[in-house]
């Protein structure tokens, strides 16, 4: 598909993360833009505001009539039923209809490509990898699956020749990618609803990791089963983070690469996920010919990704953060960057489960990792794509927790928990609509201060 040809792109589900960025994108260039989503959310509004038409109700009447199907580019999201009447109404008529996954292959095809792939870390190490690539110069376009702060978009640069893409295991679709140099975070299981065991799981990253042709360009971390250059931090890697330290709750840090020892770098985000996210994003732009200043400066005013351990109260008295963790890993990340922080301060968790799938599959895990907190509310689980499940509930995950400081809190009586809660740390976790309530609950503990 030659996307020159193209005028006009219709997206079946445009309030997506990774399905907005690609809007965004495609209006820069000069296409016209529009399509359909079940809901308006920030998302929605922010791509209106940026000249997109969308609409919230599902009827093909909508559809602009001047998208006929030469001209015109159909990207639906794998969570469109196969019986929405749109998505029937482009099949039927044979536009061309593809998932953004195929869209982005086609993409990085075209480009020199850095892909990020993990179970975990794919937002903040492309999002850090971006940001350098753009602040040295590079002429990059980054998609990122999150919104990153430094440019309250989720999409980096305009650039025409490089791209940086996260290499999403969900569906397989990373197995469209074309890169030149990539990551791989981490490979736990998850999506177990697509790939049914772990083994699945891993044999689709090892295709995967075979898509990169020069092995010295494919970079992991020390314990993945795959052929590639090690990142590690205060132990043995090709490239090594070490002299870890804080200073004014900023990691600095010194890295040891092949060629050279980069000191005293300084990077912001808390947790030491993040300070693996960080170096191998250095690691990948080492490759690429970026200088070690230009990464050491933009390393330092990278102000991170909304909704990643996102702080929206930061005092004396009250600390609220917001995450997007879904999977216990993530949690778990989350809770240490938090002690790490605040070791002396009762810390409040609020947890809304994402998939009904997820919360059975991992529900021990779940139970564990939020036991850690002192006190936990957990809400009722978001169901996303799915129907709900007999059994799997979040009572269910409540009576497996150990932490004896915890309870199942209803949506409409959050903000009331919220505000007659006395912790100094607060911590919102979930992949749901949870996301769409922190403006809410800012301004009920705003109150409070």
């Amino acid at each position: 598909m030659n996307l020159n040809q193209i005028q006009n792109v219709y997206f079946i589900g445009i309030g997506g993360i990774g399905m907005s960025a690609l809007a965004r994108y495609f209006k820069y260039i000069g296409k016209k833009v529009s399509g359909y989503d079940k809901t308006p959310s920030m998302l929605t509004n922010e791509l209106i505001e940026s000249g997109i038409d969308i609409h919230f109700e599902e009827n093909i009447g909508l559809i602009p009539s001047d998208y006929y199907v030469e001209n015109t580019l159909v990207i639906f999201t794998p969570a469109v039923p196969v019986t929405h009447s749109e998505w029937n109404y482009f099949i039927e008529r044979q536009y061309q209809v593809k998932k953004r996954a195929e869209v982005l292959g086609i993409i990085t095809k075209g480009t020199f490509s850095f892909a990020v792939a993990g179970t975990h870390g794919k937002t903040t190490t492309s999002s850090i990898l971006g940001h350098i690539l753009h602040e040295s110069g590079a002429d990059v376009t980054a998609f990122v699956g999150g919104i990153v702060e430094n440019y309250n978009s989720n999409l980096i640069g305009n650039g025409k020749t490089v791209t940086v893409v996260e290499a999403d295991e969900f569906d397989r679709s990373f197995l469209h990618l074309h890169p030149n140099i990539a990551c791989v975070t981490s490979m736990d299981a998850d999506h177990l609803d697509i790939y049914g065991t772990s083994d699945a799981i891993e044999a689709s990253f090892v295709e995967f990791v075979s898509k990169v042709e020069d092995k010295n360009n494919l970079f992991i971390t020390k314990e993945l089963p795959l052929d590639g250059v090690q990142c590690a931090i205060n132990e043995d890697g090709v490239y090594k983070a070490f002299n870890v330290r804080i200073e004014n709750g900023t990691y600095v840090f010194d890295v040891h690469t092949p060629s050279e020892v980069m000191k005293d770098l300084r990077f912001g985000l808390p947790g030491k996920h993040n300070l693996m996210n960080a170096l191998m994003a250095i690691a990948m732009s080492k490759t690429f010919g970026t200088s070690t200043d230009a990464i050491a400066k933009a390393l330092a005013s990278f102000n991170g990704i909304r909704r990643r351990f996102s702080y929206q109260i930061k005092t004396e008295k009250l600390v609220y953060i917001d995450d997007y963790a879904h999977h216990p890993t993530e949690i778990n990340a989350v809770h240490q960057a938090v002690r790490e922080l605040y070791p002396h301060r009762k810390v409040l968790a609020i947890f809304q489960p994402h998939l009904f799938s997820r919360t059975r599959d991992f529900v021990d895990g779940f139970a564990e990792s939020l036991s850690a907190f002192d006190e936990v509310f957990l809400m009722d689980i978001y169901p996303a794509r799915e129907l709900p499940m007999e059994g799997v509930t979040s009572e269910w995950l409540l009576g497996k927790m150990t932490n004896s400081n915890k309870k199942i809190v209803a949506k409409e009586d959050l903000l009331t928990e919220i505000k007659a809660n006395d912790a100094p740390v607060i911590v919102t976790i979930g992949a749901g609509d949870i996301g769409e309530m922190v403006p809410s609950i800012k301004t009920i503990l705003n109150e409070n201060i």
